[in-house]
């Protein structure tokens, strides 16, 4: 699982069909602290995610197995909104 910064979207007119009608966005993984770390990824939303947002995502076969995503082609999926994240050091 990742903590990710959501920081845009992303617009294919031409994808699988199994991708219709499912909303993609762009997101940047973040530490505990929110600092940015890493590159950009696009995850299909699941949680009607927006941008600004901090989420919970899942790759490979975990995605698939996100709500409605069964059978269908994705690598990663946003499958929470993260009110808050509390580091005791």
């Amino acid at each position: 699982m990742l903590l990710a910064r959501i920081v845009g979207t992303v617009v294919a007119t031409r994808k699988d069909p199994r991708l219709v009608s499912n909303k993609l966005l762009l997101a940047r993984p973040i530490d505990p602290k929110g600092e940015a770390e890493g590159n950009y990824l696009v995850a299909i939303d699941t949680v009607d995610a927006g941008v600004g947002e901090t989420v919970l995502i899942v790759s490979g076969s975990s995605a698939r197995m996100a709500s409605g995503m069964k059978d269908t082609p994705v690598d990663a999926a946003i499958v929470g909104i993260i009110d808050a994240v509390d580091v005791s050091e």
